[in-house]
């Protein structure tokens, strides 16, 4: 068909995978669909901290978007510009080659990156935590240090090795310091470090509670889970400075420590600002229909749009994956529209309830507003995420079962070259920073 109408989609994380397998199956074939993802694969970040902490394989975190989104064509590029006017997207691809795309349907689910903040030394000390790259590098460095440690002959070397700080006490920093404690604990074991040598582990975060995100109910239940586990958990609080000797905090305690773990958020990927239209925050305005206000060809869903919450007037929807996959499909729908096929609709959520793994048999969960913890929790944990990643449930479910019944091999895979994996807004696969 030489005269297709060609929908372009930028990014393939939750929203951007999410329209295209959507779009796929509506259009049957009648209009081009080309996904613009700078790897051949969608990430799903809920279970990355079991990949730092060895439980899962990385690719069973990674969905291939060949085969997946039939009817797709996948360009492995990065996206630099988008000319409105021309209706052309400006793009890089995996080996630097410039190119140009045109559009006559454009769907912005560009993501997220990593959140900065003006703290002296965090961008060259801290590790980050947005990619499989950068998990990885995370699971290396943490069993490093214990190796490390008991070769040193220094109780001071010791101890700063052996102390691990997250920053950020939401979903991906609770969980990152539940599952990076267990993980530290077990390779301890297998080492002859002293006896009194603990593995301390410091979760910081300027909010009253940690996941304030859930109710309150739950947050105690998280708090209690890993207090009585024996990490450190300092609300209220945030890092001040960081350097290669340790992190001083804001309320003046200075923490040795060869490890500053960043999952203090995320922002709107850099992209939306140049596009030079109304934002929110650095969020992508869109109406309800979740296309831009004068611009009916381009939608925009996911954590780059300030979508119109219509359960709470005067809000916009949070930056979470429920509603990136969720406007996703209603973005896919309304693209549909647009062509004849079916009926536009407004995006409209029900809540579903948040779900936060705690590490070994424990979780906290509310789904449908139930609240939950222990194993119960876990059990409704790893269920939701058995029904939400798209593709290779049986080999999670095969990972979970073996991490039951078998040791984990605590063993590094030589990836860290250096004192410090470098925090920078984008990740290690995504060096424009323009595809989530």
């Amino acid at each position: 068909m030489p005269n297709r109408q060609r929908v372009v989609i930028v990014g393939g994380g939750f929203a951007g995978y999410t329209a295209a397998r959507r779009l796929s199956r509506l259009a049957k074939g009648a209009i081009e669909i080309v996904l613009v993802n700078p790897t051949d694969y969608f990430l799903y970040l809920p279970l990355l901290p079991e990949v730092a902490a060895g439980i899962l394989d990385p690719r069973k975190v990674a969905i291939p978007l060949a085969g997946i989104c039939r009817g797709v064509r996948h360009l492995l590029a990065s996206v630099d510009k988008v000319d409105i006017e021309g209706r052309r997207v400006e793009c890089t691809d995996a080996e630097g080659n410039h190119r140009e795309l045109g559009y006559d349907r454009l769907v912005i689910a560009v993501g997220s990156v990593n959140k900065l903040l003006p703290v002296p030394g965090v961008a060259e000390h801290a590790h980050g935590f947005r990619s499989i790259a950068e998990a990885l590098y995370l699971r290396d460095h943490l069993i490093r240090q214990i190796e490390l440690a008991e070769a040193t002959d220094d109780p001071k070397e010791r101890k700063a090795r052996c102390t691990f700080v997250v920053v950020g006490a939401g979903y991906t920093g609770t969980e990152v310091a539940a599952q990076g404690q267990l993980l530290t604990l077990d390779t301890k074991r297998r080492r002859s470090l002293p006896d009194d040598q603990s593995i301390r582990w410091v979760l910081v975060d300027k909010a009253p509670r940690i996941l304030p995100e859930l109710n309150e109910r739950l947050s105690r239940t998280a708090h209690r889970t890993l207090a009585e586990r024996g990490v450190e958990i300092r609300t209220g609080t945030t890092v001040a400075e960081a350097s290669a000797d340790g992190v001083r905090l804001s309320d003046g305690e200075f923490v040795p420590t060869r490890s500053l773990i960043w999952c203090v958020g995320v922002g709107p990927d850099p992209l939306v600002e140049s596009l030079g239209l109304a934002t929110k925050k650095g969020r992508l305005l869109v109406d309800e229909y979740l296309t831009v206000p004068g611009h009916p060809e381009i939608f925009a869903c996911g954590d780059a749009a300030a979508v119109p919450d219509l359960t709470r007037p005067g809000e916009y929807t949070a930056m979470t994956a429920q509603h990136a996959s969720r406007q996703g499909k209603r973005a896919a729908d309304n693209v549909a529209a647009s062509y004849g096929r079916g009926e536009r609709r407004p995006y409209r959520h029900s809540d579903l309830g948040f779900v936060v793994d705690l590490g070994g048999l424990k979780a906290a969960a509310n789904p449908l507003g139930v609240p939950l913890s222990g194993l119960p929790a876990k059990v409704v944990t790893r269920g939701y995420h058995l029904l939400a990643v798209p593709a290779g449930r049986t080999r999670i479910a095969g990972n979970w079962l073996l991490d039951a019944v078998l040791p984990r091999q605590t063993v590094q895979l030589d990836l860290v070259r250096s004192k410090a994996v470098p925090l920078t807004s984008d990740t290690p696969e995504r060096p424009h920073g323009t595809a989530g």
